[in-house]
C-alpha cells in the first residue's frame, strides 16, 4: 500500500501572488467607504422622519469618511492621475471601474449634504445631496466586497457569495455606531435598530462563509487575522448589548456602544484583509480546494 501523499507545491512557492496593497490604506479604504455609504442612507431616513439631531452627525461623518477613503485609495495608487485615468472608460465587467464611477457620483453628493448642513441654509442643495448620497450609499458599502472577491486570493474569492452581506452588515453596524456616538438619546432609536440588524447580518454571513469555504476558513481564525476577527465579534456583541439595554437611556452607554461598533467594523475589515494576504502565501489554500471541487465533480 502506498501511504497518502502529503501536499506540496513546486519548491514550496506560493501559487497566487500576495496582494501588494498597503494594509493601512486599503483596509482603511474598505472600512471608511462602508461607513460613509451606510451613514448616508441612515441620515436620509433620519432627516425624512424629523430626527435632525441624528441626521447631522451622519451627514458630516459620511462626508469625512468618504474623503479619507478616497485619499487612502489615491495614496495606494501612488499618483492622483491614476484615479482620474480610470474615468476615461466605463467597464461593467470590472468592479474597480464600476466602483470608481460610483465613488465619483457619491462623493460630491455626500459632501454637498454636509456643506449644506454646516451652512445652515441651501435647503434644496442639502436635500438633493442627502437623497442622492442615500441612493448610492448601498452601492458604496457593497462594491468593495465584489472588488476583493474578484481577485484570485483564496480567502476572498472563495467567500464571494457571502462577502457582500458581510460588508453591508458591517457597514450598517458602523453607521449605527456613529449615530449612537453623537445623536441625542431621544432620536437614536433607528440607530439602535440598525445596529441589531447590521450586526446580525454580518455575524451570520461570516459564519456561513467560514462553513462553506472549508479549509480556507483557517485564515480567518489564525494569526493576526484571527485576532482581529475575534476582536470584531466581541466588540460587536458588546456594542449591540449596550445599545439595546442602555443606549436609549444613558448617554455614556450610547456613546460607548457606538464606539465599540465602529471599532468592531474596523477590526472586521482589517481582519478580512489580513486573512486574504495570509491565504495567498500558502499554496495549500489554492490547490486543496481545487482538488476537492474536482473530486466532487468527478463523483
Amino acid at each position: 500500500m502506498v501511504p497518502p501523499a502529503e501536499f506540496s507545491s513546486y519548491y514550496g512557492k506560493a501559487i497566487v501572488k500576495e496582494p501588494t496593497w498597503a494594509a493601512f490604506d486599503i483596509a482603511g479604504y474598505l472600512f471608511l467607504g462602508g461607513l460613509a455609504g451606510a451613514s448616508s442612507t441612515l441620515a436620509a431616513g433620519a432627516e425624512l422622519s424629523g430626527r435632525h439631531g441624528l441626521a447631522r452627525p451622519l451627514k458630516l461623518g459620511a462626508a469625512g469618511a468618504i474623503s479619507l477613503s478616497l485619499l487612502a485609495l489615491v495614496r495606494d495608487l501612488g499618483r492622483p492621475e491614476r484615479f482620474l485615468n480610470m474615468l476615461r472608460v466605463f467597464k461593467p465587467t470590472s468592479p474597480m471601474s464600476v466602483g470608481v464611477w460610483i465613488l465619483s457620483a457619491y462623493a460630491p453628493a455626500a459632501i454637498a449634504a454636509a456643506a449644506a448642513e454646516l451652512a445652515g441654509g441651501l435647503r434644496s442643495l442639502g436635500r438633493g445631496g442627502t437623497l442622492g448620497a442615500a441612493l448610492l450609499g448601498p452601492a458604496v458599502a457593497s462594491y468593495t466586497a465584489v472588488l476583493i472577491a474578484d481577485t484570485a486570493t483564496p480567502a476572498w474569492h472563495d467567500g464571494h457569495r457571502e462577502m457582500p452581506f458581510v460588508f453591508v452588515g458591517s457597514a450598517a453596524s458602523a453607521a449605527a455606531g456613529l449615530g449612537l456616538l453623537f445623536a441625542p438619546l431621544a432620536e437614536n432609536s433607528p440607530a439602535v435598530r440598525l445596529a441589531v440588524i447590521g450586526a446580525g447580518a454580518e455575524m451570520t454571513a461570516v459564519k456561513l462563509l467560514e462553513r462553506r469555504i472549508g479549509i480556507v476558513a483557517e485564515n480567518y481564525h489564525q494569526g493576526r487575522a484571527g485576532k482581529l476577527m475575534r476582536a470584531a465579534e466581541a466588540l460587536t456583541v458588546l456594542g449591540v448589548a449596550g445599545a439595546v439595554r442602555h443606549g436609549r437611556r444613558r448617554r455614556s452607554a450610547a456613546a460607548l456602544s457606538g464606539a465599540a461598533l465602529l471599532a468592531a467594523s474596523a477590526c472586521a475589515r482589517f481582519g478580512i484583509f489580513e486573512a486574504g494576504r495570509r491565504s495567498a502565501r500558502d499554496p495549500r489554500y489554492t490547490v486543496v480546494p481545487q482538488r476537492e471541487r474536482a473530486e466532487r465533480e468527478r463523483r
